[in-house]
């Protein structure tokens, strides 16, 4: 299962912000990497590398490589609307990314885990493939067995965040996929033209 398994603290100072969820030493240190990264004006950025920047940050957050994220695009290019809203709506209804959303799971990270390791299930069966498309109407929970896990019941015990898009029962620990997100309810601060722009070169 190929995933970014490399410090993501340093990734969070490169886009400054902290696209993989409360981060202590983000917060300490909100600057650019590097032996300069405090005291180097760094270079304005052209175009190309404002777009891609933009590309990367996106990939990041949700988790994904480069030739998935290719393949998502592509897939979204060739529905109705507009390519970008298309695009971040298809990330939106991952099940990892749901899994997250829904509070099962404190990070993207930990959502993409927990469903590779079969404590996920999708409409009653057990999915352990973290890019499965969500449709409306679908449910996910968390598997019977796996109801006690430590990292389960911490997360939603700390579950604030409500979206409209999803429902949830605390009872059987288990939630709906009601519709696609619009582009105003999607929380992440994301250009997504700029990747539209990039991958029409």
């Amino acid at each position: 299962m190929a995933r970014y398994t490399g410090p993501s603290t340093k990734i969070a100072r490169k886009f400054g912000e902290p696209i993989f969820g409360p981060d202590k030493s983000f917060e300490r240190k909100n600057f650019p990497p590097g032996q300069h990264g405090l005291a180097r004006k760094r270079k304005k950025l052209s175009e190309y590398g404002v777009q891609l920047k933009e590309k990367q940050k996106v990939r990041y957050t949700y988790g994904l490589l480069e030739r998935q994220f290719r393949n998502l695009y592509e897939k979204a290019a060739k529905m109705k609307g507009k390519t970008g809203e298309n695009l971040l709506m298809l990330l939106e209804s991952r099940l990892d990314n749901i899994v997250y959303r829904m509070g099962i799971a404190p990070t993207r990270a930990a959502a993409r885990q927990l469903v590779s390791h079969r404590h996920i299930v999708l409409n009653g069966g057990v999915n352990n493939i973290p890019s499965t498309l969500v449709k409306p109407g679908d449910i996910v929970g968390v598997r019977e067995r796996s109801k006690s896990l430590e990292v389960v019941q911490d997360s939603l015990a700390a579950r604030a965040n409500k979206y409209s898009w999803l429902e949830w029962d605390s009872n059987t620990l288990s939630g709906k996929f009601l519709n696609l997100p619009e582009r105003t309810e999607i929380p992440e601060t994301i250009n997504e033209q700029l990747i539209v722009e990039l991958y029409s070169k």
